[in-house]
């Protein structure tokens, strides 16, 4: 026997050698007897395996399977089952007669009789009795009426009925007396009353609470706003369609919805046109070309060698005549900036103060003139202020004529502007013969979604654009791969 080896790798044997029960004739080799078993994980599929490919695995499963058989086809175990079942007695060929003395009628009756093949193989051939459904067994606080049985039980002896009981006698001996139905004198003699009044006998007991109480006891209802009352828009809600649009329409009214449709056409290609025209290029322009694109990128980052001027030979000359300019401009305010900062003596302080006061009053002068003279403009002011109120009148009335007018028009109520649909309309070989061939034209769920929009009930919407805002990642999960 070799002794086992201590190296990182030498101590695996090969596969074939382990599945012998011979010694290998490696140096590392170990005997089979000594070699430990292999435990793997039981919980994971490739332990199921292992251990249903081992010979006792696979003669429990053998075993299992039998017994299953025997309960599906014989109700039981055959070992178990009596000899009566299992064997009969061969009394000869009675039952061979027996079909020779049937007559024909009597064997069709008794083909009739027997299932169809189809129904044969729908029946439920196992033997193994049904699970017993216990929940259809089951009464709720079956303990609790048991023991109330009992207790009614053990009352009943004592002479003491059921509280049940005990009126349902009573109702039997003192009936209920039957009421009399209304007849139509009665119904005559009734008041009449306005349920929708202030003052009907349904709200007298109110009459008189706090408004308070009323809310809080919901006897009063919530004021509804008045501009709950005024509709958004005065389009009726249903449109009548052309005469055109009709399944039989008459020559001058398709002609007329064609005329329509064919105007919405043409609004649609001057605004193309429009835009092709307003993002095209300049006549005075030129194309862009790869040349004149690399030209402009590399503008500033070149720079000439011929435009470059040696150090010291012009730049010198003009700092020095600069600097002169520099000198004799700071010497100059020299003598200004001294005379302002003398100070003023008082007689120069009392004249200012007297300036002053002298422009002073003869503002105070002028504004008094002016006052005394704008009574004497009396009637002109009146006519401005006449004009004044007619031309406010004037825009009044022009605000009040276009929301009026633009009353029926939808409104911008959000970032998208209202489109109108396009005109449902067949040409003139598309018309039907008959309403057999007719082919409908329009949605009217489209129809009724649009017509919230022109009666800005809901802003004008488009079709959200799904974009996903991160990468999708797969990941397989470790219960997957295990089992792989």
């Amino acid at each position: 026997m070799a002794p086992e080896g201590s190296g990182g790798g030498g101590g695996r044997c090969s596969k074939s050698e382990t599945d012998t029960g011979f010694l290998g004739f490696r140096p590392t080799s170990v005997d089979p007897a000594l070699r430990r078993r292999r435990r793997g994980p039981r919980n994971k599929k490739r332990g199921w395996r292992r251990l249903a490919q081992e010979p006792l695995g696979l003669e429990v499963d053998q075993f299992l399977e039998d017994v299953r058989l025997q309960e599906r086809t014989s109700g039981g175990l055959v070992s178990e089952a009596p000899d009566e079942k299992l064997f009969f007695v061969d009394t000869g060929s009675k039952r061979k007669e027996l079909d020779k003395k049937r007559t024909r009628s009597q064997k069709r009756s008794l083909l009739l009789k027997k299932p169809l093949r189809v129904d044969l193989i729908l029946e439920n051939t196992s033997k193994v009795p049904a699970p017993k459904d216990v929940l259809a067994h089951q009464i709720p606080n079956a303990r609790k009426l048991k023991r109330k049985e009992q207790l009614w039980e053990k009352l009943a002896k004592q002479g003491e009925l059921p509280r049940d009981v005990r009126r349902a006698q009573a109702r039997l001996l003192n009936p209920p007396k039957t009421k009399a139905k209304p007849g139509p004198q009665d119904t005559v003699e009734r008041p009449f009353y306005d349920l929708w009044a202030k003052d009907n006998p349904l709200e007298q007991p109110l009459a008189g609470q706090d408004t308070f109480f009323l809310e809080q006891t919901k006897k009063k209802g919530v004021k509804r706003p008045p501009h709950l009352h005024i509709k958004p828009s005065q389009v009726p809600a249903v449109e009548v369609t052309p005469a055109g649009a009709s399944y039989n329409p008459s020559f001058e009214d398709h002609q007329t919805l064609l005329l329509a449709a064919h105007e919405v056409e043409l609004q649609r290609q001057k605004e193309a046109e429009k835009l092709e025209r307003q993002l095209a290029l300049p006549a005075s322009e030129q194309p862009a070309t790869q040349e004149s694109a690399f030209q402009e990128m590399c503008q500033g980052l070149l720079e000439e060698s011929d435009g470059e001027e040696e150090p010291g030979e012009g730049p010198d000359t003009v700092p020095e005549a600069g600097g002169k300019q520099t000198e004799g401009a700071e010497t100059s305010p020299t003598p200004v900036r001294l005379a302002a900062m003398e100070k003023k003596t008082e007689q120069q302080r009392r004249r200012e103060k007297a300036a002053q006061k002298m422009r002073v009053q003869q503002a105070q002068e002028r504004a008094a003139r002016l006052r005394h003279q704008e009574l004497f403009r009396l009637r002109g002011i009146k006519a401005q202020v006449a004009r004044r109120l007619a031309e406010l009148a004037r825009r009044r009335e022009q605000r009040r004529v276009q929301r009026l007018a633009e009353a029926d028009r939808p409104r911008r109520l959000g970032r998208l502007k209202y489109q109108a649909p396009d005109v449902d309309v067949q040409l003139s070989s598309e018309l039907a013969d008959s309403l057999r061939t007719l082919k409908p034209e329009g949605n009217i769920l489209r129809d009724r979604f649009k017509s919230f929009q022109k009666r800005n009930m809901i802003e004008p919407r488009e079709r959200a654009k799904f974009k996903r805002k991160y990468k999708v990642k797969l990941v397989e999960k470790r219960a997957f791969r295990e089992i792989q």
